[in-house]
């Protein structure tokens, strides 16, 4: 009985020292590392231009309106092909159509409302390479108001297609800001950069190259303008030896 409660003993202190051994061992290695963030940033234009609006009309039926848009529809067509767009590039949507109230007032108190007529719109959208002409085309479309065309416009959007390779160009130079940092930290320590031990790459961040817009905890995508700025941040975890 003495032999073996000795024996069980001197096993609970191997295993005992074994863990305490490893926990040891682990503590070390987790405050032998280095972390450090590296930034990747690039400047780039787009490639690609999206420009929408709208052709309306009012009328007090939908046939009078419906034939107004496609006066309208004609005379833009028109312009688009004076200005050297391709046509076939132009996507115009279905015609939507609401009725239009206004409010009645009996000696100041609101009865109501009265119906007033119809308000038809179609949208129209234009996808391009050549974004000098739809620039272009977008400051010059209001000119076809003085031939009677009610005509809505928003403000170009700027995209690029091939973002995945500046994602790429970032995560590399992102990733050898973060060595350089950590080879500048270790130096400075007297010791010798080893391998990585983890790697965590942020969000990408997409704004106006010369814009102050803040940053996303999601990450942001402007649309808005042409010239573009790219970041992108690694958090990378080193060994030191």
């Amino acid at each position: 009985m003495k032999t073996a409660t000795s024996l069980i003993l001197g096993i609970g202190l191997l295993v005992c020292s074994f863990i305490l051994g490893r926990a040891y061992t682990y503590k070390y290695r987790a405050q032998d590392t280095v972390v450090v963030t590296g930034l990747g940033e690039e400047t780039f234009e787009s490639d690609l231009i999206v420009w929408s609006g709208a052709i309306t009309s009012e009328a007090d039926n939908t046939m009078a309106g419906y034939a107004r848009i496609e006066q309208s529809k004609e005379k833009v067509v028109e312009f688009l092909k004076s200005k050297g767009v391709d046509t076939s590039t132009v996507i115009f949507g279905f015609v939507n159509t609401e009725k239009q109230y206004e409010s009645v007032y009996n000696n100041g108190n609101w009865a109501g409302q009265r119906f007033t007529g119809y308000r038809l719109a179609q949208t129209f959208t234009i996808e391009s390479h050549d974004i000098d002409l739809i620039e272009t085309v977008s400051r010059e479309i209001s000119s076809l108001i003085a031939r009677g065309v009610a005509i809505e416009a928003s403000a170009p959007s700027y995209y690029y297609t091939r973002l995945e390779d500046v994602k790429l160009g970032l995560i590399e130079k992102a990733s050898a800001n973060a060595r350089l940092r950590a080879e500048k930290i270790a130096e400075n320590a007297g010791m010798d950069l080893g391998k990585v031990a983890s790697a965590r790459q942020g969000v990408i961040q997409i704004t106006g190259a010369n814009s102050n817009e803040e940053f996303s905890a999601g990450g942001s995508f402007n649309t808005s303008s042409r010239i573009k700025k790219a970041r992108i941040t690694m958090k990378i975890e080193f060994r030191i030896k």
